[in-house]
């Protein structure tokens, strides 16, 4: 080891808050030697490294913890990592033959892009449950998606004016990877290499990789997994407290399509939040609801380990998301019960389409988790909600968000009807009439109908018990107003074009 990463190793116990001795967990010689350089080259890096936990106790120490505060879920760890830390080399040079971007680095074998399948080595059950996530999925189920090809095309694609009407080309890549595949993740691929001309080293050759830099939730990675851990636990720091605050989720989860955080910033949970979060602790495993935070965060509903004031299991730790939901309230087209598996793109509904209801509002049931199973989740959700509110609260609350689901699909559907009537009689282009269904004004205002109007409406009732955001912000009003201009635009044409006796809209170049 190098006196400079020594050094800096030292250091760490000296300025940081680690209880354990650098002698008790040394550090590994090959992360001694990326220290040795990175320190001065990525202070940010390393600096966010020395604060984590994978800085400051190695595997054996956290495996040999008992019961429910044990964070090392995989039951073996290779022998050679159990009495180092965690650092850049156990990470970056883990599985070199599995991943593609793998490269010669100063003697070492290392990759760009770690993987859950490395991250996998010690938290095997968080990798497996995780695999199982719509999340995971999130890529494949857009771009696999031919109908949701169309909605990302109309809103992303090049805009252009031919012959007189507005022609949607497609998005390139740039575009599409800071757009919707900023959340639901890139494909990464190694095109090439190059030579940079370094401070330190000289003339280092890297791979160069499509689709990077991105943390999606489901990248597809070079060696083939799914996902990034680090779209909710962000490097260096892999930090508890960050997964678990609000503002994580927030990045992709803000709306107005899934508008999570700005309903949850102005709800009732939110605003305890604000108001007395510095005086929680985002650390503490397992999470004592009252003891160690007083509202729930989205972690808390929706993944956290949770234990009342007794020490007493209440909701097990889960990163498979939708474990307590038993409703998939962002509606495509409409809201539904879960997916049974977390690969959408194998659900056909009656008409063929792969989407979990047809255009009428009807499920594709057979791919689509049953009412017992609903069940199970709901009680799942409200055993957290029963330890803050009485039975008649919880139970009056879910009632409310249930009948807002109905409501919302009766809204959706006769926005839909609107719509099939203006296909039907020619005035605008649908998939059956060949066309893109999104890519035309009167589309896009039967899109808002669904996509945010009552989508907001469905997370108000859910994350809020109501409030603003399920009437005039996006809410209600806004549902009630679109479906009263697409029947106004329907009469229009009618009068202007009486069906049959023109082809008011002429066909696409």
């Amino acid at each position: 080891m190098g006196n400079k990463a020594l050094n800096f190793w030292l250091g760490i116990f000296v300025l940081g808050t680690a209880t354990v001795t650098a002698a008790a967990n040394p550090v590994s010689e090959a992360t001694a030697e990326c220290l040795d350089c990175h320190a001065s080259i990525h202070p940010g890096i390393v600096q966010g490294w020395q604060k984590s936990r994978h800085a400051q106790i190695a595997p054996k120490t956290a495996a040999a913890v008992k019961g429910l505060a044990r964070k090392v879920s995989s039951l073996t760890v290779p022998a050679n990592l159990q009495n180092i830390v965690v650092g850049c080399a156990e990470c970056h040079t883990l599985r070199p033959q599995a991943h593609v971007d793998t490269f010669e680095h100063n003697g070492y074998e290392v990759h760009v892009v770690v993987s859950p399948d490395d991250c996998r080595t010690c938290h095997v059950q968080e990798a497996e449950q995780f695999s199982q996530n719509l999340m995971s999925h999130a890529h494949r189920n857009l771009a696999g998606n031919r109908v949701y090809q169309e909605l990302q095309r109309s809103i992303i694609g090049r805009v252009q004016r031919q012959a007189g009407r507005i022609i949607l080309g497609l998005s390139d890549a740039a575009a599409e990877a800071e757009a919707c595949y900023y959340c639901h993740g890139t494909r990464l691929k190694v095109i090439g290499s190059e030579i940079r001309d370094t401070e330190t080293a000289g003339e280092l050759e890297f791979p160069i990789i499509a689709g990077w830099p991105n943390q999606g939730v489901g990248r597809i990675n070079l060696d083939g997994s799914r996902g990034a851990c680090s779209a909710c636990h962000t490097r260096h720091t892999f930090a508890i407290e960050m997964a678990r605050k609000p503002y994580t989720c927030g990045e992709c989860h803000i709306g107005p399509d899934v508008p999570a955080f700005k309903v949850y910033s102005a709800s009732k949970h939110g605003n305890i939040f604000e108001a007395l979060h510095q005086s929680w602790d985002f650390n503490a495993v397992p999470w004592a609801i009252g003891r160690d935070f007083t509202a729930p965060t989205c972690a808390a509903c929706h993944l956290s380990l949770l234990v009342n004031s007794e020490g007493e299991l209440v909701s097990a730790r889960t990163h498979q998301m939708n474990n307590r939901l038993p409703w998939r309230i962002f509606g495509l087209i409409y809201a539904h019960p879960h997916p049974q598996n977390p690969d959408t793109t194998i659900i056909r509904n009656k008409d063929g389409l792969p989407l979990p209801s047809d255009w009428g509002g009807e499920y594709a049931a057979e791919y689509l988790i049953d009412e017992r199973t609903r069940e199970h989740r709901r009680k799942t959700m409200q055993a957290a909600c029963l330890n803050c509110h009485a039975a008649s609260w919880v139970k009056a609350h879910w009632g409310r968000l249930e009948k807002t689901i109905v409501e919302t699909n009766a809204q959706t559907l006769t926005a839909t009807d609107i719509l099939g009537e203006i296909w039907q009689n020619g005035y605008a282009e649908g998939l059956a009439q060949g066309g893109n269904p999104f890519d035309e004004a009167v589309e896009r205002k039967w899109n808002d109908v669904w996509q945010f109007y009552a989508n907001t409406t469905r997370f108000a009732s859910a994350m809020g018990g109501g409030g603003d955001y399920g009437v005039y912000a996006d809410g209600r009003y806004h549902l009630s107003q679109a479906v009263l201009e697409l029947q106004d635009w329907l009469e229009l044409r009618k009068r202007l074009f009486p069906p049959g006796a023109a082809a008011p809209a002429p066909k696409k170049p």
